[in-house]
């Protein structure tokens, strides 16, 4: 018996207060029912009489005649009728509770195969935008340690708060299993602390997650190879991206606006590189790239020994061991 209670106290308050309401429903189901026999001919017609007394619908079809029938349902509803209460509205609060903890960022996302993007900026609300419009059904989870609240805007997003740099926050957003990594940079911090934190954060990521390709930005060209270091497969050096974009803004011809269109290009379409195919090998470019035409692909150039030669000479011939970049749809 004493076992019996230690369980009963040690396990979730929603199934005691559960077990507890069955219990009792039982109970008067079975005292009314032998009190009242021709009035309630069964158990079953008991406990129907007891849950719908307790929780207080009164059908009606069902009851007590005698006074001791009548004493028995007093005491149903002044015991379980409370009991039924309580359990209604502590599954309520439960209920209220873990959404809040959801919204807030404090319960641990248990799924696997997802995208996890590390800190909260416009760059990362864009990027889960174009997550939505283009991969609607992909698992994202978001970590940041200075939004208050989950934005409520993406179905699929699950909100981490903490600190991106500590075991318990990836550990939360469950980083073992997650496929692929983004870690943006935190610009509202001087850019040496900002490249700073991204490597911190991509070799706490690395030593939970050996395999998933990690995608990290940093703003000073120094700190690439030190990223590379830390375990980071991809690194955006945003400050040299949009130096190269001021640049061709200020000394562009006046027709031509190289910002925007090199933004409606990676909002719908997407580079990819392809080894040589055996057909192609000692093939013109002009000639390789009249057939990526015929199969909706835009043949940009090739990378040959480690550089990248974009839009090569027509007449160049394509070696073996080349690779080449291609601008396919982002949908394909």
């Amino acid at each position: 018996m004493q076992m019996l209670w230690r369980w009963y106290f040690q396990i979730p308050i929603y199934f005691r207060l559960l077990l507890t309401v069955l219990f009792f429903m039982i109970v008067f189901g079975w005292i009314i029912h032998l009190i009242e026999p021709e009035h309630f001919p069964s158990l079953f017609d008991g406990l129907w009489w007891a849950f719908v007394t307790g929780s207080t619908v009164g059908y009606g079809d069902f009851v007590p005649i005698t006074i001791a029938g009548k004493i028995v349902g007093i005491m149903m509803i002044l015991a379980g009728g409370g009991i039924v209460t309580y359990y209604m509205v502590t599954v309520s609060t439960g209920v209220v509770k873990r959404e809040k903890e959801i919204d807030q960022g404090e319960v641990a996302f248990k799924g696997r195969g997802h995208v996890v993007i590390i800190g909260w900026n416009e760059r990362s609300r864009q990027l889960l935008q174009m997550i939505k419009d283009n991969k609607p059904a992909e698992d994202i989870v978001l970590i940041d340690h200075s939004l208050k609240k989950s934005p409520k805007k993406f179905y699929h997003l699950h909100f981490i708060q903490g600190d991106a740099s500590l075991d318990d926050t990836l550990h939360k957003a469950n980083m073992q299993y997650a496929k692929q990594i983004v870690i943006t940079s935190d610009q509202s911090k001087p850019e040496k602390q900002a490249d700073q934190l991204t490597i911190l954060c991509t070799i706490a990521v690395r030593g939970i997650n050996p395999e998933a390709p990690i995608v990290a930005e940093v703003l000073m060209k120094e700190h690439v190879m030190n990223a590379e270091r830390a375990g980071a497969n991809t690194v955006i050096r945003s400050n040299d991206f949009m130096s190269t974009l001021f640049f061709h803004e200020l000394y562009r011809i006046q027709s031509v606006k190289p910002f925007d269109i090199m933004l409606e290009q990676l909002a719908s379409q997407q580079y990819i590189e392809h080894d040589v195919a055996d057909e192609h090998i000692n093939q013109t470019f002009l000639e390789c790239s009249n057939d990526y035409v015929k199969k909706d692909g835009l043949l940009l150039g090739i990378i040959r020994k480690g550089e990248v030669i974009i839009n090569p000479p027509f007449q160049m011939k394509l070696e073996i061991n080349d690779r080449l970049i291609v601008l396919a749809s982002l949908r394909d």
